[in-house]
Order: structure tokens, then sequence, then C-alpha cells
């Protein structure tokens, strides 16, 4: 019997969740320990194709056959929701309301964008058993990380037991903390009485850092001595973390290695956060934070007393940067100087608190490959394309 195929695809969301999902699938954001199209493929035990602008399929293209089942690549998936999804037969649509969550086409259905109202009307509408858990807006990774961060520890750790946490460490709850073989956690301080805490392959947690739970460290990354993170906070594989980090997402390869705050906030890859560079995430009069919106050009309100600073993929800032409540930074942005820089900033924008000028594309791909071979990972000819498109598009 033929494998099924299955497909991750975005619809309008993604434009709210920018900059994030200029370089990605919404399925490829991290929310948890694993990104969403990660938990999908242990959820339903097979490989995943991708649905989304035609510019990323360069690099995300869709496998599409006689039969395909697309999933709605910003919902979390839950065992009742997964066996509803394996359930559909072609025709049926699972969905919420105006959300479609699921929908079993046939191949020459399968186009992006998806038609949505067309399938909600005209399909074999299935209600979900229980109400869909969804990555919409940028708040919501934030406000989802730890109920995500604990599903993912309890999928990840079933019936496995954790290396050998060594004696001189210090750890409340040692049930609930879980080192998979070959990562080094020396004279470290692992407090889990508040939540679970997964340390992957290849980790080093340095002497004296101070870990208090939920949180979750990616494969081959470093966290260095005397770090303070606080939960829940998910690091992706092979970045490097220091200073105090609170209630925030790292998607992986990135560096906030130094002394400094980092709070409420999500990363994204291959960024860098210079010496003593700090994020607020309260605002002096503990009112509702704001950030800017990519898809109604404008700032809206999040609902939150909480929430610090959204850095695209490829930014980096220099040292003593300041970032205000609820900053939001494009892909491939250079912050430096003295002062606050305004709390948005537009993809390739070079430039401080002073105003800020074009980064030019040709030099951005050089600084890209550079930073990529420290870590012996070549900038590929699809990630260049998209790299290219992202500059050229009058909203950045």
């Amino acid at each position: 019997m033929e494998e099924r195929n299955y497909i991750l695809f975005d619809d309008d969301c993604r434009t709210h969740l920018l900059p994030l999902t200029f370089t990605r699938p919404v399925a490829e954001l991290r929310v948890g320990i694993l990104t969403i199209k990660e938990k999908w493929q242990r959820s339903l035990n097979c490989s995943l194709s991708y649905l989304t602008e035609e510019y990323l399929a360069v690099k995300f293209p869709p496998v599409v056959k006689e039969i395909n089942w697309l999933i709605n690549g910003s919902v979390l998936p839950n065992p009742r929701m997964v066996a509803q999804v394996a359930a559909l037969k072609c025709g049926d649509v699972l969905a919420d309301d105006q959300l479609l969550i699921a929908a079993c086409l046939r191949g020459d259905q399968v186009q992006y964008p998806l038609d949505v109202s067309r399938l909600l009307n005209e399909g074999n509408r299935i209600s979900p058993v229980v109400p869909p858990r969804t990555i919409r807006k940028l708040t919501d990774i934030i406000t989802l990380n730890e109920e995500a961060l604990r599903d993912d520890y309890k999928m990840l750790t079933y019936r496995r037991r954790s290396a050998p946490i060594y004696e001189s460490n210090k750890v409340l709850n040692r049930n609930d903390v879980f080192i998979e073989e070959g990562a080094k956690v020396e004279f470290a301080f692992l407090n889990a009485s508040k939540g679970p805490i997964y340390i992957g392959k290849g980790v080093e947690i340095m002497e004296g850092a101070m870990i208090r739970g939920p949180a979750a460290f990616g494969e081959g990354s470093i966290v260095k001595m005397g770090a303070k993170i606080y939960g829940p906070t998910s690091i992706g594989p092979r970045c490097v973390v220091g200073g105090e980090i609170n209630s925030s997402v790292m998607i992986g390869f990135s560096n906030k290695a130094h002394d400094g705050f980092l709070g409420h906030a999500v990363i994204g890859e291959w960024c860098n956060l210079g010496a003593d560079s700090n994020n607020s995430n309260l605002k002096n009069d503990y009112g509702e934070v704001k950030i800017w919106n990519y898809a109604t050009q404008s700032f809206v309100r999040t609902g939150l007393q909480f929430f610090g600073l959204i850095m695209g993929d490829h930014s980096k800032c220099g040292i003593n940067t300041m970032f205000n409540t609820g900053t939001i930074v494009g892909v491939f942005v250079n912050v430096f100087g003295a002062a606050f820089p305004r709390n948005f900033i537009p993809s390739f924008s070079w430039g401080g608190a002073s105003g800020f000028t074009e980064y030019r594309i040709d030099k951005a791909i050089e600084v890209a490959k550079r930073v990529m071979a420290r870590r012996q990972v070549e900038l590929s000819a699809a990630d260049e394309a998209i790299l290219r498109h992202i500059a050229s598009l009058p909203i950045k």
C-alpha cells in the first residue's frame, strides 16, 4: 500500500507572522522543543512537504500525488486531531469556524494559495473533536510555548531513559530532567520543579549555568558559564546562549553568548546579539504592548503586558544595543550605536537610533556566507535566491 502524501500548507496567517515567515513556511517555526513540521512528522510517522509562496518553494517544494492530505501549517497537532486528519477521505475538509485545518484533495486541486472559501463551502465538512491550537500571529509563539514545550517533552521522552545526570550538578525534580546521549552537563543548577528541562544531543551546559524549567536546548547548543535561563524558554539547535534569558524562543543557529537580557522574544536563525545587549519586555506604565503588523501595515494591540523582541533571520546587533518593548526587526538588519532604535526596523536596514540606510543585498550575501561557514554550513543557491527576493519586495 502506497504511503499517504501529507502536505503542510500556508494560508493568509503567514503575513501576520512576518518577518519570521519571510524565510520559511509557517510550519518551520519552532514552538516548544520541535518545529511545527517536526511535531506532525512524529505524530504521523511520515515525511511531509510544503505548499507555500512561490519564492520559498525553491527550497521547500511541494510533493503532489493523485490523492493528498493537506494540513494547515499553523495548527499544532494533538492525538485526536491527528486521528481525524488521518481518517479524512477525498473531498473531506476538517474545519473550525472559518479556519481550514485539513483537507483530503485530488492532485489537480492542490495549488497555492488554496481556495479556502470554496473548500469550506463545497467540501464534506467535519468539525474537530477538540479546538485547534494555532500559531496565527507572532504573540502565539510566546503564549503557547510553555504548553507546546511540555507536550514535546512527553513525546520525546516517552518510555526512554535519560543519560546519567552527574553528581556535580544541583538538581530539583530530576525525574523531569532529560539529557540525551553525548550532552555535557557538569556543575550546573537544574530546577525542574516548575516544568521539565530537555537537553539535546551534543549540548554543553557549562559550569555555573542556572536553568529553571520548562526549558529546552536543541542539538549542539552551548549554554555559557553563569547563564540564567528562566522558563518557558526554547533554544533551537546549534545556538550559543549566555547572560539572562526569560520566556523566549530561538529558532536555531543564533547567538546570544554574552551578558545582557533577552525576554519574551523570538529570535530567527543566523542572528547575533552583541555583548550587553538588552530588550525591554515591559512598558514603564505597565500598559498593553503594541507591535508592528505587516498585514495591516500598522501597530496593533497584542493584549499582552509582557512582549519583547522579534528578530528575523540574519539580523545582528552591536554591543550594548537597547531594544524597546515590542520591537520588530526584519531580515538582514544590522543595528548598532547608542540609544534606542525605533520599534519597527524593516528588512535590509543598516544603522541605529540616528537613522537607517539600505543594507545592500550583495554585501548581505557576503556576510551570510561568512557567518554560516563558521558552523560549516554553506549558503545554498536556493537560500540566496530567497534572500534576493525578499530584498526586492516593496514591503520588508
